[in-house]
C-alpha cells in the first residue's frame, strides 16, 4: 500500500495573504462595524449613483421610440411622456419614504411582502430584485463603455473587454468596504450633478435671453419608420413603450430601503432624507433634459441612417447620432468647450459607478436571504473588510456574464431591464397598505391613527401606479427581451425554494429528540491505523490511536507489491511493534477498495458500534509539492465519508516546507483576518 499523504490544501506562505492585503486592505474587526455606517452625505452617491444616472440615457430611449413614428410626434409627446415619469418617481418616491420608516432592517421590498403577504410573495420580490441588480451592473457599464467609445478610440471594438475590466475594478473597490467605496465614488456623482443642473440652468438662462443655439440634429428631419405616420391603437402602443422605456429613470429607488442599515443614526430618517433628494435630483435633471432637448430641436432615432434625413436626403451610414446629453451639451456651451467635455467625462463616470448602487444593494439582500435559508449561508458571511464579501463576487460574476453575452449592447439588455424592479415596487407597495391596514385596527391614538391612513394612501396610490407601469412593460417589452428576464426569476424562486428544503430537511434531520434520544457512548470502538511503511507518521498515528483507548486496535496495509509487503512485515516485527498487522489482499493493485470492503466486514449491526479509520497524512508547503505524493488517503477519506458507523481521524506530519504556512490559515500576526468563516 502507498502511502496514505497529504490531502490539504496546499499554498505557498505569505504570497496570497499579502497581495489580498494590498488589494483590500487591512482586516477589521468585528466590533468596527460602526465606523462603516454612511453619513448622507456619502450615502447619496452610493444608493443613488443609479436612479441619478438614469437620466444619462433616459432621454434618449423615451426620444428613440417617439421618433419611431416621427420628429413632429417626438416633439408633440416627450414632455407628456416625461410628466408621466415623473408623476410615477414621485409617487414611488413617497411610498418608499413610508417603507424605510415602518422596515427600517434592511430587508426592504423583501422583508415588506414576506411580512404581510407570505414568504412566496418575498421570494417573488427577492427573485426579482436580485435579477434587476444584476442587470443594473450589466445595463450601467456597457452604456458607460459605448458612451466612452464616441471620444476615445481605443474603446471601440473593445467594449466587452473594458466592460470586464470595469466591473473587476468596481469588485476590487466594493471588497475594501461600503465607506471606502462611497469615499471613491462620491466626488464623481456630485460631479454629475453640478454638471446636468449647471448645464440645465445655464440653457434656461441662454433660452430667456434668447441665446440658446440649436442641436447639431436639429437641422434634420426625422421621418417615421417605414416611412408611414402612426395612428390610432399603433400611437397609442408607441406611447406605451416610450413610457416604459423612461421609467428606466426608477430603476435604483428600492435601493436606499434595503439598505437602511448601512446609514448612520437615526437610521431611517436618515435614509428617508436621502430618497427624497434622490427623487428631486432626478426629476429636476430629467425634466430639465427633456426641456432643453425640444427647445434645441434634438432628434435620435432608432436607426439614424435611413430615419434621419437631410436636405431630403438619409444622412446614411457615416452619420454619428451622439447622445441627447452630447448633443445638448455641444448646444448649450456652444462657446465654451471646456463645459462640453466635462459634461461628456462626469456623465460617462456616472454612468460606470451607477453599478455601484447594485454592488451596495445585492449582498445585502443576498445576506438576508442567506440568513432565512432561501440562499448559502455563506453569503451571510462578512469579509476582510466587514462588507458581504461573497455576494460581491456573485454578482461581478453574473454581470460579466450578461456583458460577454450580450456583447456589451446596451439596447439589447435594456429590454431585459426595468421588469425585476417594478415587481419588487408593486408587491412592496401592496405589502404596506396591509400593514397599515393591519395596524389601523390596533391603534386607538386619532393623531397615529391619522397619520397611518394617509401613509395607506399614499402606498395605495403606489401600488396602483406600479401595477399600471408593470403591466405596460409587459406587453411592450415582453417580445423585445422581457421574457428572459421572468424567466430568469422563475428560475431563481425554484433555486431558492429548493435550498430552503434542503436547509429544512437537514435541520430536522439533525434535530434530537430528548424524549427519545440521548447521546450514549459507543459501546465498541474497533480502530484502524492505515500504513504502507514504518516512519515518523505511521507512528505518530499509531501513538494517537492507542492514547484513544479504542476496544480493538489494529493496523491495515494493502499488499499491492508481495516484496514491499514481506519488507514491511519483517521490520514490523524486528520494532516489536505491539499493535496487531493485518494485510488485505489486492489481485488487482487496487488500495481503496479492500480497505473499504474490509471496513464493511467488521461493522456489527449495533447502531452503537463505530469504527474509527486513522489515516497519516503528510502536511506540505510548496503547490508543487502536492503533485508528488500520492493521493490515496483523498479517495480512501471520501468513500468512507459515505459509510455509516464509520469515522474517519487525520493524523497530519507536518514536513519541513510547511513551516511558516500556518500563517495563511489562522487568524495571527502580523496578517490578521486571513481565513474568514464561511467563506466561499
Amino acid at each position: 500500500m502507498h502511502a496514505p499523504e497529504t490531502f490539504y490544501s496546499v499554498v505557498v506562505p505569505g504570497t496570497g495573504s499579502l497581495f489580498k492585503r494590498l488589494l483590500l486592505g487591512r482586516a477589521m474587526r468585528s466590533d468596527k462595524l460602526g465606523e462603516t455606517l454612511l453619513p448622507k452625505r456619502l450615502a447619496l452617491p452610493i444608493f443613488a449613483s443609479d436612479a441619478l444616472s438614469s437620466v444619462a440615457y433616459a432621454p434618449d430611449e423615451i426620444m428613440l421610440m417617439l421618433g419611431l413614428a416621427g420628429g413632429a410626434f417626438a416633439m408633440t409627446h416627450s414632455w407628456q411622456i416625461t410628466i408621466a415619469v415623473v408623476l410615477v418617481m414621485v409617487v414611488v418616491v413617497a411610498s418608499y419614504r413610508q417603507n424605510v420608516h415602518a422596515y427600517p432592517s434592511g430587508g426592504g421590498d423583501y422583508e415588506v411582502a414576506t411580512v404581510n403577504l407570505g414568504p412566496k410573495a418575498g421570494l417573488t420580490v427577492a427573485s426579482a430584485l436580485l435579477v434587476d441588480y444584476v442587470l443594473t451592473v450589466a445595463v450601467s457599464v456597457s452604456s458607460g463603455v459605448q458612451n466612452a467609445g464616441t471620444v476615445l478610440d481605443f474603446v471601440r471594438g473593445k467594449e466587452v473587454l473594458v466592460g470586464v475590466v470595469i466591473i473587476v475594478f468596481l469588485t476590487a473597490m466594493n471588497l475594501r468596504g461600503v465607506r471606502e467605496s462611497g469615499k471613491a465614488f462620491a466626488v464623481p456623482v456630485y460631479l454629475f450633478m453640478v454638471a446636468i443642473i449647471g448645464m440645465g440652468v445655464y440653457g434656461f438662462i441662454q433660452k430667456a435671453t434668447g441665446g440658446l443655439a440649436p442641436a447639431e440634429s436639429a437641422g434634420l428631419t426625422l421621418v417615421p419608420e417605414g416611412g408611414e405616420e402612426l395612428t390610432g391603437i399603433a400611437a397609442g402602443f408607441l406611447l406605451l413603450r416610450a413610457f416604459s422605456s423612461g421609467c428606466a429613470a426608477l430603476t435604483g429607488v428600492e435601493a436606499i430601503s434595503n439598505g437602511v442599515p448601512a446609514f448612520k443614526k437615526p437610521k431611517s430618517d436618515n435614509a428617508a432624507t436621502t430618497l427624497l433628494l434622490m427623487g428631486a435630483l432626478s426629476i429636476t435633471m430629467l425634466a430639465s433634459i427633456i426641456t432643453l432637448s425640444q427647445w434645441t430641436g434634438i432628434k435620435i432615432a432608432e436607426d439614424p441612417a435611413s430615419q434621419l434625413l437631410r436636405d431630403g436626403r438619409p444622412v446614411g451610414d457615416d452619420y454619428v447620432q451622439h447622445t441627447a446629453i452630447g448633443q445638448l451639451s455641444e448646444a448649450v456651451f456652444s462657446n465654451f468647450h471646456v463645459g462640453v467635455v466635462f459634461v461628456s467625462i462626469v456623465t460617462g463616470l456616472i454612468l460606470f459607478l451607477a453599478a455601484n448602487t447594485a454592488f451596495n444593494g445585492f449582498p445585502v439582500l443576498g445576506s438576508i436571504l442567506a440568513r432565512d435559508g432561501y440562499l448559502p449561508r455563506q453569503l451571510h458571511t462578512r469579509g476582510d473588510r466587514l462588507a458581504f464579501s461573497n455576494g460581491i463576487l456573485i454578482l461581478a460574476a453574473a454581470a460579466i456574464l450578461l456583458v460577454v453575452v450580450f456583447r456589451a449592447n446596451v439596447n439589447a439588455l435594456l429590454q431585459l431591464y426595468i421588469v425585476g424592479v417594478f415587481v419588487s415596487f408593486t408587491t412592496s407597495q401592496t405589502g404596506m397598505v396591509r400593514h397599515w391596514t393591519r395596524h389601523l385596527r390596533l391603534e386607538r391614538n386619532p393623531k397615529e391613527r391619522a397619520r397611518m391612513q394617509r401613509s395607506r394612501v399614499i402606498n395605495a396610490v403606489g401600488a396602483a401606479m406600479s401595477a399600471t407601469v408593470l403591466l405596460v412593460v409587459l406587453i411592450t417589452k415582453f417580445q423585445q427581451g422581457a421574457r428572459y428576464a421572468i424567466l430568469a426569476m422563475a428560475v431563481l424562486f425554484v433555486l431558492m425554494l429548493g435550498i430552503k428544503k434542503h436547509y429544512s430537511r437537514v435541520r430536522d434531520e439533525l434535530a434530537i429528540d430528548w424524549d427519545v434520544e440521548r447521546p450514549m457512548l459507543p459501546s465498541h470502538v474497533h480502530a484502524i491505523v492505515c500504513i504502507s511503511k514504518v516512519h515518523k507518521p505511521t507512528m505518530r498515528a499509531l501513538s494517537y490511536a492507542r492514547a484513544s483507548r479504542p476496544t480493538y486496535l489494529e493496523a491495515v496495509t494493502v499488499d499491492v507489491d508481495p516484496e514491499e509487503t514481506q519488507g514491511l512485515l519483517d521490520e514490523w516485527d524486528r520494532r516489536d511493534i505491539p499493535v496487531p498487522l493485518k494485510v488485505l489482499s489486492s489481485p488487482y493493485r487496487q488500495i481503496t477498495k479492500p480497505i473499504l470492503d474490509y471496513v464493511r466486514s467488521i461493522r456489527s449491526g449495533n447502531p452503537r458500534d463505530i469504527v474509527t479509520v486513522y489515516l497519516p497524512e503528510y502536511v506540505l508547503g510548496k503547490w508543487w509539492e502536492q503533485i508528488l505524493h500520492n493521493q490515496s488517503a483523498l479517495r480512501l477519506k471520501a468513500r468512507l465519508l459515505f459509510t455509516p458507523g464509520v469515522m474517519v481521524v487525520s493524523v497530519p506530519w507536518q514536513l519541513q516546507s510547511s513551516e511558516g504556512a500556518e500563517r495563511d490559515w489562522i487568524d495571527e500576526p502580523p496578517i490578521p483576518g486571513s481565513v474568514r468563516g464561511g467563506a466561499l
